[in-house]
């Protein structure tokens, strides 16, 4: 082999190393460019979210040990009224529905039996 041929090969080798050091070295400077943009975008949300924190106020824990029995047994048996009138409301509704689909007039789907 002669000479010239060593000094192409690390030419070629050392501009190849030149060009993929420049293709990451832009990759990696989009990547944080991206970043930056999202980290400002997060600032902003994190300053809306601190303008409206004051309008989270939380109920103030009363814990039930300290409670009256007779206020939580009335809460107790009102909270079980409501699930019984809710259960029901669905009973109902769920028979409404049975009805429709039972009292269904059947002229209404002859289009399902009719042969070609």
């Amino acid at each position: 082999m002669p000479w010239w041929s060593w000094v192409v090969i690390w030419v070629v080798l050392v501009l190849g190393l030149l060009g993929m050091l420049a293709f990451f070295a832009v990759h990696l400077f989009r990547k944080l460019m991206a970043a930056g943009r999202e980290a400002s975008a997060l600032i902003e949300k994190t300053e809306v979210l601190s303008r409206r924190v004051d309008d989270l106020n939380e109920a103030v824990f009363h814990p039930a040990v300290l409670a009256d029995v007779s206020v939580l047994r009335d809460e107790r048996e009102q909270a079980r009224a409501d699930k019984a009138v809710a259960r029901q409301l669905r009973r109902d509704a769920r028979v409404r529905r049975g009805k429709l689909l039972v009292n269904a007039d059947p002229r209404r789907y002859t289009y399902l039996i009719k042969r070609d």
